[in-house]
């Protein structure tokens, strides 16, 4: 395991040849802390949002308001986690593309980057400090936006630490996470007891 300031830490999760700043669907999956149902419940194949769940679902829609550049796709409000699809597209030019050396128009609105159209890599790859106009200050942004909002609610109110992304790479990959975003509910019993 690294060290970092001689401390251990576990490694990023974040793909080392990609820079998260650039314009992409990232299918992400953000949970809370101990997998706690803070967002209500699901019955019938329906979820069914708490008042920490309806306030989840309206910071949610508000990521675009703090986040000009994002596109919102598919995103379910589940009982202890979000799923959903935020797209980044950047106009060209766009600070939060400088370290591009090529910069391709999205193949699609939907911003989803199609094979042989990545963008060409520099050398310099993800480092820590200082990040805005990514796709981890939109998931901070939106992790305090609820969390200030929900322990109001609820003192004990607490995500996990980290998130889990994946970049979507063709239409076909964002029309079946889009369809497995929406169905989740549906398929919530069958999942191991809901997780």
């Amino acid at each position: 395991m690294e060290k970092y300031k001689n401390k251990y830490r576990i490694p990023s999760a974040r793909a080392p040849f990609w820079d998260y700043s650039w314009n992409a669907a990232y299918f992400i999956t953000i949970s809370t802390k101990y997998r706690k149902p803070w967002f209500g419940e699901i019955s019938e194949g329906k979820m069914h949002l708490s008042p920490i769940g309806h306030i989840a679902n309206s910071c949610w829609h508000r990521i675009p308001n703090h986040f000009p550049f994002v596109e919102l796709g598919a995103h379910i409000i589940m009982p202890d986690h979000v799923h959903g699809i935020v797209i980044i597209n950047a106009p060209p030019g766009n600070a939060n593309r400088k370290n591009m050396t090529i910069q391709p128009p999205p193949s699609q609105k939907s911003g989803i980057v199609k094979p042989g159209e990545e963008p060409v890599l520099n050398k310099t790859k993800n480092k820590f400090g200082p990040q805005s106009k990514n796709l981890a200050s939109i998931i901070r942004g939106f992790k305090v936006g609820v969390t200030v909002n929900a322990r109001k609610v609820n003192t004990n109110f607490g995500w996990l630490p980290r998130y889990h992304d994946r970049i979507i790479r063709d239409e076909k990959a964002f029309q079946t996470i889009s369809t497995y975003i929406l169905n989740n509910p549906k398929n919530w019993k069958k999942k191991n007891g809901g997780f």
